[in-house]
C-alpha cells in the first residue's frame, strides 16, 4: 500500500483503498494513510485491563471498542484515526450504525496508550484534535509515568498518579486509581 504521496486523499477515497498487508493497520490524516504501531506486550496488557474496568461501569450504556476506526474532522479535513480504546454512549450512537463499521460521530471517550517512539506532547496534541472535533474526554495513559492525564473539553488536563481516584461525572460509576489498572494488567513497579 502506498503510504504518502502527492495526491491527498479524501475519507472516501482511503476506505475504498485495499486492505494493507499483514497486521498493519493504518490511519488518515492530513490526506496521508499513516501505519499505526503495533502495540506491544504491555500496552496489550494495559488496554485489557482498561477495557474491562471500562466495560464493568458501562455495561448496558454503550459500547467499548478496542481499536475501532473513527470518522471525524481534523482542522477542516476529513481524518480517521484509531484510538487504542474508545467508549460511545448509548445516546450518540447512530441508530443505522453497522456493526462492522466505523465509529461515524464522535465518541464520548477515547483512550490513548503512548507506545515506545512516542512523545507525551505528541499524544497531547492528539488529545487537543480529539477535543476539537467533539470527543468528550481524551485519556492518556503513560505507562513510564504511571499516569493518565484526562483532556477535557472546558477545563485544564489533570493528571491522576499512584492511588488518586479517578472518577468523572460522565461515566456514572466508573472510579478506579492508575495503581488498580497496572495491577489488574499485572504490570509491577520497576523496582519490585
Amino acid at each position: 500500500m502506498i503510504l504518502q504521496g502527492k495526491n491527498q486523499l479524501t475519507l472516501q477515497e482511503f476506505l475504498n483503498l485495499p486492505p494493507g498487508e499483514g497486521d498493519i493497520t493504518y490511519e488518515l490524516v492530513d490526506g496521508q494513510v499513516i501505519p499505526k504501531m503495533s502495540p506491544k506486550k504491555f500496552h496489550s496488557k494495559l488496554t485489557r485491563a482498561l477495557l474491562n474496568l471500562i466495560e464493568q461501569c458501562c455495561e448496558g450504556k454503550g459500547e467499548v471498542c478496542p481499536e475501532l476506526a473513527i470518522a471525524l474532522t481534523r482542522r477542516g479535513r476529513d481524518w480517521m484515526p484509531i484510538p487504542d480504546i474508545l467508549y460511545i454512549s448509548n445516546e450518540r450512537l447512530p441508530l443505522d450504525w453497522e456493526q462492522e463499521g466505523i465509529c461515524s460521530v464522535p465518541p464520548d471517550l477515547v483512550i490513548e496508550i503512548i507506545s515506545p517512539g512516542q512523545t507525551f506532547g505528541q499524544m497531547a496534541a492528539k488529545a487537543k484534535d480529539y477535543l476539537d472535533a467533539k470527543v468528550l474526554r481524551v485519556w492518556v495513559l503513560d505507562s513510564k509515568a504511571r499516569s493518565i492525564t484526562v483532556f477535557y473539553p472546558d477545563a485544564a488536563p489533570q493528571t491522576y498518579m499512584g492511588e488518586e481516584l479517578l472518577t468523572d461525572f460522565l461515566f456514572e460509576g466508573l472510579q478506579f486509581t492508575v495503581e488498580q489498572v497496572f495491577q489488574k494488567a499485572k504490570i509491577p513497579l520497576a523496582n519490585e
